[in-house]
């Protein structure tokens, strides 16, 4: 009984070692190291309350397909971006590019979507035009984030203006639009059911940007990973998007025809 037991564990164990090195023997990611990446708190992307969301359900995927140590953390957004320009945080998730970006960081695109200004009812804004020409209205961001192009136009003249209240996440600014400290500020679908629960959306009205929607993808520091480990690791996204998995991910959280929205989109090359 204790022989059978033995190779019983010894068979889980050859098990999990294949598994480990799957990856790396088939081509895909080198798993000799651990990773790091870091989440930030943003609606349905993630939920440090529930510890759930899009991109944990996403990094989760990325672990087992690759068969790597991947070890998820939490931060703010703009902590992220600087570690991974530094090189000391190889991963992040539901990024952004720039020019600034593009110097230190190289993306793998998994869903694309729109952002929206969100604006108090009472403060009279029905254009965009509205809220840029009325010096007394201010906006709020979350620190570090851009958005689409006419978004982060308006962004920066009203920077200039030092109309703009930054926070380090959407709660804070949630709050400033119910106080009216601010009168508007920036969101995407995944902000969508904050809007009910909060009752903000009985103040306020949303107006789009007429703008393409913005892919978003997995942030790959280039100091902390080579351009072929890259390669590697966008091959396994792409993979990921082809096989249906990004799309069930996303239907997890919205309803079919919006989830679908968002993960049908040419990808950039």
């Amino acid at each position: 009984m204790i022989h059978r037991g033995l190779i019983g564990l010894l068979v889980v164990l050859a098990t999990l070692g294949a598994t480990s090195t799957r990856a790396f023997a088939a081509g895909g990611p080198d798993c000799t190291r651990p990773f790091t990446l870091a989440l930030h708190d943003h609606g349905l992307l993630y939920s440090q309350d529930t510890n759930a969301g899009i991109d944990k359900d996403f990094a989760d995927e990325l672990s087992r397909r690759s068969g790597c140590d991947i070890r998820v953390s939490l931060m703010s957004r703009a902590r992220i971006w600087k570690l991974i320009e530094s090189g000391a945080l190889d991963f992040s998730l539901s990024g952004i590019t720039n020019d600034e970006r593009d110097g230190y960081a190289q993306f793998a695109w998994y869903f694309s979507d729109k952002f929206y200004l969100l604006v108090r009812k009472d403060a009279g804004i029905r254009h965009l035009s509205d809220f840029e020409h009325n010096d007394q209205f201010q906006l709020g961001v979350i620190r570090s984030f851009r958005y689409s192009q006419s978004a982060n136009e308006l962004v920066d003249t009203l920077a200039a203006a030092n109309r703009i209240s930054q926070a380090g996440g959407l709660e804070p600014l949630y709050q400033a639009l119910m106080r009216g400290t601010i009168q508007g500020m920036i969101i995407e679908p995944f902000d969508y059911p904050a809007l009910d629960e909060k009752r903000i959306r009985d103040i306020t009205t949303i107006i789009e940007f007429n703008d393409a929607a913005v892919p978003h993808g997995l942030i790959m520091s280039k100091r902390a990973l080579s351009p072929q480990e890259r390669e590697k690791w966008r091959a396994l996204v792409e993979e990921m998007r082809v096989d249906g998995t990004v799309r069930r991910i996303f239907r997890k959280y919205f309803k079919p025809e919006l989830a679908d929205s968002m993960v049908d989109f040419s990808v950039p090359r």
